[in-house]
């Protein structure tokens, strides 16, 4: 008897349904194809223990088994559920005609339970997308399909109750989400706050304007200024993220298996890998490609702290995702694109010992030796960072002021109202929706400049040697610090404090 039973696979961000032919005939033995990995040739062993433990068997017949279409490359254990329900549905030992209406994915423990799976949201927006009734999976992971309207989801816990639920013994209720309602939920008071900052008014001033247009960001100052302190900071101060922005950052940690909270994220990502990464596991890829880093860190923050210890090779892959926001990963029978829209916030010592450009300490480090360390960051990357900011150490006085420096509440409503006039600005724009995000024709349209602010731009690119990247970013910037002033147009004042945050331009720091 042929049985077809549905289950899905993921690519990237997308799910693809998947096809399961179960035939059982006369003979001996267990075919399984259709390019399956190990994990799922493996799959005989789990059904049958699964099987026999609630009552059922696996035939001693021949079965042959297909995994539709045959020419796509499927892993992982959570075909163990719809392999299992379509040898029971074909040797006869279950009896339905519903369960070609439903997506069914699950890894099965020996005892029949289920264990959770990857990428739950992409395969129930696909589900629905191509008309099934519902979706069955395990439990764990019941909140996160469930984010899809206009489709039964239901989790269970054990086979037991998906084959009773076909023969009629047993009723389920579907998984309620209230998307809306769970969205909203908003974080007033974060767990960092820059009202712990004591002093570094002027590098709070660098990572709201940062915030405001998005603006990649440096941080450069010797050890136990607030560098990190800071950057964990930045993401209390970003505008909330619109309902597109939470189904896209849930997708990508639903497909890395790596959702903290069930259901949808409502806060923006803070990624922060350490030094020793690969390149692969910072921009994705692998044999089986899984998200990287910079994927992970999508709508939210990628934290990069001392940013020259990280290899060379490394951050130069960063390179083109950084122009780009998204990357790609090629293999030879396929290609993945995964969105990697991120705000970079590093930090570095400007020096070996760290303390070069601290009247407070001696410089122990030879010019030879800080130019070695320095130039393990490439000009071409440092262009793609928009603002470059000092960071000195906070006096005593300012440590034992008892005073509460300004909330991250405060700060964010600055930030959010001039995100606002961005979204305005840019609403004819597919792709853009903020000021780091302009393209050389949004650029010549949004930050003209007057003849005073022309000089005085000119004037700066001359003596600081800049790149035509790094007027772009001067530009950026200034049309970001505008917009935080309310102020229509950009002028001299904007480009003039625009122009400081490029402190590694200046001589004496890259040579």
């Amino acid at each position: 008897m042929l049985v077809k039973v549905y289950g899905s696979a993921v690519f990237g961000v997308e799910a693809t349904t998947i096809t399961i032919e179960v035939n059982i005939d006369k003979g001996i033995g267990y075919h399984l194809v259709g390019l399956p990995d190990n994990a799922i040739k493996e799959s005989s062993y789990r059904i049958a223990a699964a099987l026999k433990n609630n009552g059922y068997e696996l035939p001693g017949k021949k079965i042959i088994i297909n995994l539709a279409p045959a020419d796509l490359r499927k892993e992982g254990s959570a075909y163990d559920l719809p392999l299992a329900m379509g040898i029971l549905v074909a040797s006869g030992q279950i009896k339905t005609d519903e369960i070609d209406r439903y997506i069914i994915m699950g890894e099965l423990s020996l005892d029949g339970g289920l264990q959770p799976i990857k990428g739950a949201l992409p395969i129930a927006i696909k589900a629905k997308e191509e008309g099934y009734k519902g979706f069955f999976l395990p439990i764990q992971n019941a909140k996160e399909a469930a984010i899809v309207s206009d489709l039964e989801v239901y989790g269970i816990e054990n086979i037991k109750e998906i084959i009773e639920f076909f023969t009629g013994k047993r009723t389920l209720e579907p998984t309620i989400f209230d998307t809306r309602k769970e969205f909203y939920k908003t974080l007033d008071f974060p767990e960092f706050d820059f009202s712990d900052v004591k002093g570094q008014e002027s590098i709070k001033r660098c990572m709201e304007i940062a915030a405001a247009g998005g603006h990649n960001i440096i941080l450069i100052g010797p050890p136990g200024a607030g560098k990190t302190m800071l950057a964990k900071r930045l993401p209390s101060i970003l505008p909330p993220m619109t309902l597109k922005e939470a189904l896209e950052t849930t997708k990508i940690h639903s497909v890395a298996g790596k959702l903290k909270e069930v259901g949808l994220m409502n806060q923006r990502p803070f990624r922060s890998p350490h030094h020793t990464i690969s390149n692969v596991a910072l921009v994705g890829g692998g044999s089986y490609p899984q998200p990287g880093e910079i994927s992970m860190a999508h709508n939210g923050v990628l934290f990069l702290d001392e940013l020259p210890e990280f290899k060379r090779d490394v951050l130069e892959v960063m390179r083109q995702p950084l122009e780009d926001r998204e990357v790609t990963i090629s293999r030879a029978k396929f290609t993945i694109t995964y969105p990697s829209s991120f705000m970079l916030v590093a930090s570095m010592n400007p020096s070996p010992s760290g303390f070069f450009n601290d009247p407070s300490a001696p410089t122990t480090s030879s010019p030879y030796e800080m130019q070695r360390y320095l130039s393990k960051i490439s000009g071409p990357l440092l262009d793609r960072i928009d603002i470059h900011i000092e960071v000195t150490p906070v006096p005593f006085e300012k440590l034992s002021d008892t005073q509460k420096a300004e909330s991250s509440v405060t700060i964010r409503e600055r930030v959010t109202k001039a995100r606002e006039l961005q979204s305005v600005r840019f609403e004819p724009f597919e792709k853009i929706n903020y000021n780091a995000q302009m393209g050389t024709k949004q650029i010549r349209e949004f930050c003209a400049l007057n003849e005073t602010s022309l000089q005085l731009l000119k004037t700066a690119m001359e003596r600081l040697n800049l790149s035509a990247r790094a007027y772009d970013r001067i530009l950026k910037v200034s049309r970001t610090i505008a917009d935080l002033g309310n102020s229509p147009t950009i002028e001299s004042q904007h480009i003039a404090e625009a122009i400081q945050y490029r402190s590694l331009d200046r001589d004496g720091w890259l040579g």
